[in-house]
């Protein structure tokens, strides 16, 4: 092991410091969110199959954006696949950029495609509203901590998708009680204007204390 990882990654700024030591919570956090996107990504297109619902397959989408931003911040950790933080606040951005068109084209696409009542749906997403916020926190925590501007960048993408599951959670319950379709639809667009800050925001790397 080198000199440069033992020096951690506190003694920098927002610049370009290549593979600092990772330390053990976030660690944690990144593993604990790889494993629930993965899960929140597999349940949500499925139920989003069932139910040819735009907004859980744009929420599905968030779930595989939010996972791909996770290991872009476990990237820079590893000594052997050095990322600079500045890039990878730059891959963060563009994966909200990415999630921001995929909405847009499922929404024009199938605005007026016939719905169906998802109960899988409507679970996955209170379980996402649940802990999606937790983990926003705690990831804005040591961002902050650290003066990550990924991590604080992968700490909005969690925000993003909690609003997301809370969007999408009323319009699936709307459209059960109201059996409304284009109600699912506009559920999927309102998340765009966030997506978009959040992008700009990211790509500009104010997210975190430091900038």
């Amino acid at each position: 092991m080198s000199a440069t990882n033992q020096s951690g990654g506190d003694a920098c700024g927002c610049g370009s410091c290549t593979a600092p030591a990772a330390p053990r919570p976030v660690l944690w956090l990144q593993g604990i969110t790889l494993a629930w996107m993965l899960a929140e990504c597999g349940l949500s297109l499925l139920a989003a199959a069932r139910a040819h619902s735009v907004a859980l397959l744009a929420f599905g989408s968030d779930s595989f954006v939010e996972l791909l931003s996770a290991i872009v911040v476990l990237l820079q950790f590893l000594p052997r696949f050095p990322l600079s933080k500045e890039r990878a606040s730059r891959a963060a951005a563009v994966l909200l950029f990415a999630l921001t068109a995929v909405v847009v084209c499922l929404a024009f696409f199938a605005w007026n495609a016939p719905k169906e009542t998802s109960r899988l749906g409507i679970a996955i997403t209170a379980l996402a509203l649940v802990v999606m916020p937790v983990l926003a926190t705690l990831k804005r925590r040591h961002a902050r901590r650290l003066s990550n501007s990924a991590l604080a960048a992968d700490a909005a993408q969690s925000a993003t998708c909690a609003y997301l599951a809370a969007v999408t959670l009323a319009g699936l319950v709307a459209f059960a009680v109201w059996r409304i379709a284009w109600l699912d639809t506009v559920a999927a667009l309102a998340a765009v204007p966030l997506l978009l800050v959040e992008g700009c925001r990211t790509w500009r790397g104010e997210g975190c204390g430091c900038c």
